[in-house]
């Protein structure tokens, strides 16, 4: 039997590496794609923070991770990194069958002639899932090599998660990729027109918000009109079912696979709802505690967020059984189902979805408020480190809330009970400020409001994001 010769191994990573050679660049598209927002935040913890750990750059399929590395590289070499020193990796060719982490650092010192003792080297193995024992590898190399910066990714999501908790402690450093935001979605789609000018033109925004409803979680489906043409047989089928048919069934031996496709097609539909292990399993017909665990691995594989309830007084529930959930990007609906016009009924539930999509990388804990004395309900709420309501937010989709007290009335209630002083609800169209019992009432459209969470988000994901979108608010009103 006929052995891989040595030589293919080297060809192959420095055709992999083609920044070595002149002119020393990424390779095409890549080098012409508009970066991730979220570029400067990778390169500062993978390149520049002072603890020497592995950084796992994680997140849904089909985000831009790969793309995003190879934007990372060519933030290297700007800087003058050689670029022999820099090193990635696909670790799922067939070529490195049966090579550890270790093998294919040593291939790359005979490719270069160069050592990992000659000074700083950066290294970047991707699609890492599929080596055995990748965190054990992982692990050793970052201990032996102190002066090497190791990046790990790869798109069996759950599974990097789950090895990184049980196994990373002290040596891996983890970061979220999540789908595009709706800045990003704007940048990316017309980067030479940039966002319309919500000030001047809402309907033409409410119109891109729409397609991003749609199509814009996907660097990849935002910019083809030809996925956009048949979305379900590239989402459903290179995104959604490769996760529930296979990464999940494989890391946690799941038997019958239809019982979770048929428990996330469900959820997916009822996004920004609520739901409850009761009512899930009496429809079913599966055990609830089987439930939980299906929820808890899709919740790992980044396809869906749960959100739990507060009551009026901000106090979690001890024994809750309910819950919300969002997909973590709404297009997945569209995928699944059909895609939504502005005045379909189910527009109102996605709008929801995507305004809590723009808080992903906010390192804000979000909660949902809802009290069965007055049936009052509140969609979004902050809550800080003293488990205190920061902010409040009720997302519409109409313009009812400026002439209809009820649509705010929940919204009011939650706000002025915690002196708050201000909520925002989002409309279709109406931007204004109300006075209603004490509380100012900012009513923002949902476009513009998921434009300026998700730019403001990935710029300060530490800050006071709802403060800062205020600020824009402000800004707007005036110049209005």
């Amino acid at each position: 039997m006929r052995e891989i010769p040595r030589e293919e191994v080297l060809r192959r990573i420095t055709a992999d590496n083609g920044w070595w050679a002149a002119p020393h660049r990424i390779p095409e598209p890549d080098d012409r794609l508009t970066p991730r927002a979220y570029l400067d935040q990778f390169t500062a913890l993978a390149f520049d923070a002072p603890v020497r750990r592995a950084v796992l750059l994680m997140g849904p399929r089909r985000v831009g991770k790969t793309v995003l590395i190879r934007h990372a590289v060519r933030v290297l070499l700007d800087r003058g990194v050689r670029p022999e020193r820099i090193l990635y990796v696909s670790v799922d060719h067939p070529l490195f069958n049966g090579l550890g982490l270790a093998d294919l650092l040593s291939a790359w010192e005979e490719a270069t002639g160069l050592s990992t003792a000659g000074g700083e080297m950066f290294v970047f193995f991707d699609e890492i899932q599929y080596l055995r024992d990748w965190e054990r590898h992982l692990k050793a190399l970052v201990d032996q090599h102190p002066s090497v910066r190791f990046v790990a990714s790869g798109s069996a999501a759950a599974a990097l998660k789950r090895k990184s908790q049980e196994s990373g402690a002290g040596r891996f450093t983890d970061f979220l990729l999540p789908p595009l935001t709706f800045s990003e979605y704007l940048s990316l789609t017309e980067p030479e027109r940039g966002a319309p000018n919500p000030t001047a033109d809402i309907e033409a925004l409410n119109r891109r918000f729409v397609s991003y409803v749609n199509f814009g979680g996907y660097p990849e489906v935002a910019l083809s009109p030809e996925i956009q043409a048949d979305p379900g047989r590239f989402v459903k089928a290179d995104i959604i079912d490769k996760v529930l048919l296979r990464d999940l069934p494989t890391l946690y031996g799941i038997e019958d696979v239809q019982e979770l496709n048929a428990l996330f097609t469900t959820l997916a539909f009822n996004s920004a709802n609520e739901v409850s292990l009761e009512a899930l399993s009496k429809k079913s017909g599966v055990a609830k505690n089987t439930l939980k665990r299906y929820i808890e691995y899709l919740e790992a594989a980044f396809l869906l967020k749960v959100v739990h309830r507060v009551d009026r007084n901000a106090r979690r529930f001890q024994r809750a059984t309910a819950f919300k959930v969002y997909l973590t990007n709404p297009s997945m609906r569209a995928a699944l189902f059909a895609p939504v016009s502005a005045d379909d009924p189910a527009t109102g539930d996605l709008v929801e979805t995507a305004v809590f999509a723009q808080w992903f990388h906010a390192r804000t804990p979000i909660h949902y408020a809802r009290w069965d004395r007055e049936g009052g309900e509140v969609d979004l709420v902050g809550i800080d480190a003293a488990q205190r309501p920061t902010w409040v937010t009720e997302v519409k989709w109409t313009d009812r809330p400026l002439t209809d007290p009820s649509e705010i009335a929940a919204a009011v209630l939650f706000a002025r009970q915690h002196d708050l002083g201000e909520t925002v609800v989002t409309t279709r169209t109406a931007r204004s400020t109300l006075r209603v019992d004490g509380v100012d009432v900012r009513l923002v459209p949902a476009a513009l409001y998921a434009l300026w969470v998700g730019a403001e988000s990935v710029a300060q994901p530490a800050g006071d994001v709802a403060r800062r979108v205020l600020a824009r608010f402000a800004g707007a009103i005036s110049t209005a």
